[in-house]
């Protein structure tokens, strides 16, 4: 027991696994990918890390487990290489890197980590190199030689035109006043830089990579005696101005400058935060028609709908973009941001232009391409590019299209386009006014709607909503995709033309020619009056083939019968109303009579009892109708036969054990009738 507990702590730290132990906290995601790519390399020899290269660059990642497998950045091919993790150097005629980088100062470190470069520069300035060889604890973020090679020319010329202040004051932006490690570097904080305390963004995502002003932490945690170094992928510049101020500076926002004072939100774009901004340029608003966009900049909420669906929760820099991930904006839209290379997609369509412009409270990337949410669109722009754009082409050619395009509150229910596969119907009166009746006269949301619930339309009918297992539907019609929600209507993507009820379920049986037998089975046998009253009921009607190929005599014994064609017809009728897109693959559906039927539908035949339906959902105010080939009968097999069936088994058990009991006192060989009673005992 005791060598038990002292093994507890270790197993469950082996079951945690090594991203939790239970001494010490949770690594950062930074370490943990670092891990993983120890993981991947460790066949290569001791502190030897798998790095994912991008084919035809010097880019190099530590290799989290889901790229490892996709061997892709950015939609692009990557190969692997092994090289030493960070702190580790190879010995001559060993494996793997076995020995820890010798301590030195940070100076010299900075030729270790590959950033010979800013060793230069360092020299160059009178004060800072002796900072960096002498007594203290300091962080460096030093940009590797291609991050200082990439900057333009002239603003490396005025660098190292005045060494003593420019270039002196850029290294010193670059530092911090203290020793810094990735576990200490948090999402959104700022470390406090050695250039006139000016601020140093930090942002730790999830998959592992650390910015810092955006640019990527390349190698990571070089100790030093007096500090740390990390290496990063671009040469970083203070930041002075809130995303408000730049807004306000740029030739290039002037529509949306406008736009942002008209909605109140320049508040928000100027106070503290880390906020992402796509922001839209002159020629993203030119692109949408200008009725659209007037409509948008004279409604305030929609106004305020379409700026926050361009507004992140959080700071997004680019570098961090390694395959696609989904975004919530602050109207609560879900974007796709994505990278293809070296662009940036937005629901996959490479439309920013101008990427990682960095401001005091978050970060900019300009998009030459509008992102109108759902909730500034009218019915019409929902529907636009949709699969229910035949739909809406009805209804404008029906002349309700001012519905659609105003501010009336409804609720489209749009049949989807593979409705119409067969050809659009004509326009006519009778076709206007079911047009109608698709048009709900309020704005709902289907996560509201209940079983029972009625909805009024323009036509002036009342429809019935039908709340099943895996559906929703509207009368006849099923709910097949999401709601699109607008400004003032929403759409509902319906998998069929609703059909709204004409009358009672003896109403439609008596209004169609092909029940006119069975109108008169039910007037014998004294249902007409279940049938008319108000009620929930599934009706399955045989048509009058269906009665004529029954056999004469016992088509004219159950007409002559009005109690056993009672409990016939009874057996034809469900006790709730059930809709052929609420069937699934079966359901058990309890009749009048007792019995239950068993209605599938397949491949969109719906199917009774084994029975393939006619025609489905007749819909009536009281229920709803199928019209089906066969006269169903009630299972053979009925409570009362079954009971005599038993009481049958008794007795001849009585029998058998009879017979055995006079065996046994004649002393007759008792086994066989033994092995018979048994198995009919079984039985």
């Amino acid at each position: 027991m005791a060598l038990l507990v002292r093994l507890l702590p270790l197993a469950l730290a082996l079951a945690l696994g090594p991203a939790a132990t239970l001494a010490g906290p949770a690594r950062s995601p930074y370490q943990l990918v670092l891990q993983h790519s120890r993981l991947r390399g460790r066949q290569h020899g001791p502190n030897v890390c798998a790095v994912q290269k991008l084919i035809g660059t010097n880019k190099k990642y530590f290799t989290n487990c889901k790229q490892w497998y996709q061997r892709k950045i950015c939609g692009k091919s990557t190969v692997i290489s092994y090289e030493c993790c960070p702190g580790y150097e190879k010995v001559p005629g060993e494996k793997g890197c076995p020995a820890a980088l010798p301590l030195s100062n940070l100076y010299e470190t900075l030729g270790v980590v590959g950033s010979t470069t800013t060793q230069l520069y360092t020299d160059r300035t009178e004060k800072l190199r002796p900072e960096m060889e002498g007594p203290g604890s300091f962080t460096i973020f030093a940009p590797s030689n291609e991050a200082w090679a990439s900057l333009p020319a002239e603003v490396l010329d005025s660098l190292v035109s005045n060494v003593n202040i420019e270039l002196l004051n850029a290294l010193r932006y670059h530092m911090v006043n203290r020793r810094v490690l990735t576990d200490e570097l948090k999402h959104g904080m700022a470390l406090t830089s050695m250039y006139q305390n000016s601020d140093i963004q930090i942002h730790h995502y999830p998959n592992g990579i650390v910015t810092v002003n955006c640019a990527r932490l390349l190698k990571a945690d070089h100790h030093a005696t007096n500090g740390v170094v990390h290496l990063i992928d671009k040469v970083i510049s203070t930041v002075t101005n809130n995303i408000q101020q730049i807004i306000e500076i740029e030739d290039t926002f002037e529509t949306l400058r406008a736009a942002v004072a008209a909605s109140g939100l320049n508040t928000l774009l100027e106070s503290n935060g880390q906020f992402t901004l796509l922001a839209p340029t002159n020629e993203a608003f030119e692109k949408i028609p200008a009725e659209t966009l007037n409509r948008i900049l004279g409604d305030p909420e929609a106004l305020r709908d379409l700026l926050k669906n361009h507004i992140l929760k959080s700071a997004m820099c680019a570098e961090a973009i390694v395959a696609g991930l989904s975004m919530e904006t602050l109207e609560g839209t879900t974007l796709e941001v994505g990278c293809s290379g070296d662009m940036l997609t937005i629901n996959g369509k490479p439309i920013i232009s101008n990427k990682d412009v960095l401001a005091t409270n978050g970060v900019i990337h300009y998009i030459d391409e509008l992102l109108i949410p759902d909730s500034a669109k009218t019915l019409f722009e929902l529907a636009a590019d949709s699969d229910v754009s035949t739909a809406v082409d009805l209804f404008r050619q029906a002349g309700l299209g001012t519905h659609l395009s105003g501010n009336e509150r409804l609720t489209l229910l749009a049949p989807l386009n593979s409705v119409f596969k067969d050809g659009t119907p004509p326009i006519d009166a009778q076709m206007r006014n079911l047009l109608r009746n698709h048009m709900i006269k309020d704005q709902l949301s289907s996560k509201y709607l209940y079983h029972g619930q009625t909805l009024d339309t323009l036509g002036g009918k009342k429809l019935r909503v039908f709340v099943y297992r895996n559906s929703l539907c509207i009368e006849n019609s099923c709910i097949a995709a999401h709601d699109k929600r607008g400004r003032y209507g929403t759409l509902f993507t319906m998998d069929r033309v609703l059909t709204p009820p004409v009358g009672t379920v003896m109403d439609v049986l008596k209004g169609d020619n092909r029940f006119s037998m069975l109108v008169a089975a039910i007037q014998s046998a004294g249902l007409t009056e279940t049938l008319n009253r108000e009620g929930v009921y599934t009706v399955f009607a045989p048509t009058n083939e269906a009665f004529q190929a029954m056999p004469p005599g016992e088509l004219n014994k159950l007409l002559g019968n009005a109690k056993e064609l009672a409990n016939i017809l009874k057996y034809h009728i469900g006790d709730e109303i059930l809709v052929s897109g609420g069937i699934g693959a079966l359901v058990r559906l309890k009749s009048l009579q007792g019995d239950k039927l068993e209605v599938s539908s397949k491949n969109n035949v719906v199917n009774v009892n084994k029975e393939p339906v006619a025609e489905a959902d007749i819909m009536a105010t009281n229920g709803v109708v199928y019209a089906i080939s066969t006269v169903l009968q009630p299972p053979a097999n009925r409570p009362q036969e079954r009971g005599d069936e038993l009481a049958d088994s008794a007795l001849e058990i009585f029998k058998q054990a009879s017979a055995f009991s006079r065996a046994a006192q004649s002393s007759v060989k008792l086994a066989p009738v033994y092995q018979r009673l048994l198995e009919r005992m079984k039985q």
